[in-house]
C-alpha cells in the first residue's frame, strides 16, 4: 500500500508543478513576445537497497516554445517585430545584457529608448537614446532616424541602431524573468539584412485554449491522484483493524 501512496504522492506533486507551469503561460498570454515554458515528466526508478521495481515521475524544465507570435499591425513608429531567429539585445537591470522579441519600444523623459517593460534598448555601442524630435522612424535594418525638434524633414538624421542578434533556440536560456542569455561559451552573431518589421508587434506564442485544456486536464489528475492516496490510506486503516480483530 505504501506504494500507491508515493505513487499518489509525487505523481501529485509533479502535477502542480506542472499546473504552476500552465497558469504562469496562462498569465502571460497577452504579453508580447512571450514564449511559452515547457515541461517535461520523466520515468525515475526509486534508488535503493531492494530490487529497482519502483517508479515514479518527476517533472523537469523542457526548456520553451521558439515558434513565433502572429503578428499585430499597429502602425506606431516605434513599435518593432522582429525575423524568425532574431532578437533585441536589452540591458537588464545589473547591466548584463539579455535578448527578448518584445518591440513596443519607448522613450522615457532622460531620452532612454525602453522596452514596454522597462529594460534599456542596446545600440552597436550600448544603450540608445533618443534626442527631443518631432518624429522618430526605424529601418528595417534597425537603423533609427530623427527629425530634430524645430526642424524640416529635410534635417532627418540618424541616432543609432538597434542590436539585433541571430540566435538558435539551443543558443539561449530562459531567465526566470522571462528574458533569453546566451548559452555559457556561446557568442551570438548580429542579425544582417532586414530584421525587424516597423509599426507592427509580435504576440505571445500561448495557445490559450490548449493551456485551458491542459489547466483542466492537470486538474483531473491531481484529483486522481489524491484519490489514490486517499484509498491507500483507507485500506491500511482496514488492515490495520483486521489485524486488531484476529489478535
Amino acid at each position: 500500500m505504501d506504494r500507491a501512496l508515493y505513487v499518489g504522492m509525487s505523481g501529485a506533486t509533479q502535477t502542480m508543478l506542472a499546473q504552476a507551469v500552465n497558469s504562469h503561460n496562462l498569465a502571460n498570454a497577452s504579453t508580447l513576445g512571450f514564449k511559452a515554458q515547457l515541461v517535461e515528466a520523466q520515468a525515475v526508478v526509486v534508488q535503493g537497497n531492494s530490487l529497482q521495481t519502483r517508479v515514479n515521475v518527476r517533472s523537469s524544465d523542457g526548456g520553451w516554445d521558439s515558434s513565433s507570435g502572429t503578428l499585430q499591425q499597429t502602425n506606431r513608429d516605434l513599435d518593432v517585430a522582429f525575423a524568425d531567429k532574431d532578437w533585441l539585445a536589452v540591458q537588464t537591470a545589473d547591466g548584463s545584457e539579455a535578448y527578448t522579441r518584445r518591440g513596443d519600444l519607448q522613450i522615457d523623459n532622460l531620452g532612454r529608448l525602453l522596452t514596454g517593460s522597462g529594460e534599456a534598448v542596446m545600440g552597436e555601442g550600448g544603450p540608445l537614446s533618443v534626442p527631443p524630435a518631432s518624429s522618430v522612424s526605424i529601418a528595417s535594418d534597425g537603423t533609427i532616424s530623427i527629425v530634430p525638434q524645430g526642424q524640416s524633414a529635410a534635417a532627418q538624421a540618424v541616432v543609432g541602431r538597434l542590436k539585433v542578434v541571430t540566435a538558435e533556440p539551443s543558443q539561449l536560456l530562459r531567465g526566470a524573468d522571462g528574458l533569453m542569455r546566451a548559452s555559457a561559451g556561446v557568442q551570438l552573431s548580429s542579425a544582417a539584412g532586414s530584421v525587424v518589421t516597423s509599426g507592427a508587434l509580435e504576440s505571445s506564442n500561448v495557445n490559450l485554449a490548449e493551456s485551458m485544456v491542459n489547466m483542466i486536464s492537470l486538474a483531473r489528475q491531481f484529483e486522481l491522484q489524491t484519490k489514490l492516496m486517499k484509498s491507500a490510506d483507507e485500506n491500511a486503516q482496514a488492515s490495520s483493524s483486521i489485524m486488531k480483530m484476529g489478535g
